[in-house]
């Protein structure tokens, strides 16, 4: 859980979501506390929602943070992941941020094939 002022936000690890197949992706959901409409910012892709930025693509992550310092300005860093949103700084704005393992990715199981009509039905539904 973080904050920012008053607003409080709630995580949710591992959500499932079952597909027409019977596979169940899984997904991370960071949202608001208080219950309300909220906008969404879905990614769904290989690169494992639960591998940290820096983690992943350690190089990457150094020359983002030398180059763009502001980058952690009122965050912790500690949520972000390759070619994602920082839910810290999306969450306490009014948005919810899912976070999809592409099917054979990360937590969720099956075969990884990527921008296949399978993986385009997957996002769809």
């Amino acid at each position: 859980m973080f904050f920012k002022g008053e607003l409080k936000s709630i995580i949710e690890r591992d959500v499932p979501i079952p597909m027409d197949d019977g596979i169940i992706l899984r997904a991370d959901v960071f949202r608001p506390a208080k219950e309300d409409k909220y906008p969404v910012i879905l990614s769904y892709g290989p690169y494992g929602k639960n591998l940290h930025f820096s983690t992943g693509y350690p190089d990457q992550w150094k020359s983002l943070v030398e180059k763009y310092p502001d980058t952690l300005e009122g965050t912790t860093g500690k949520y972000m992941n390759w070619e994602t949103i920082d839910p810290e700084k999306w969450v306490p704005d009014g948005y919810v941020v899912v976070r999809v393992d592409s099917r054979g990715a990360g937590r969720s199981p099956g075969f990884l094939d990527p921008l296949s009509a399978r993986e385009a039905k997957d996002l769809y539904t």
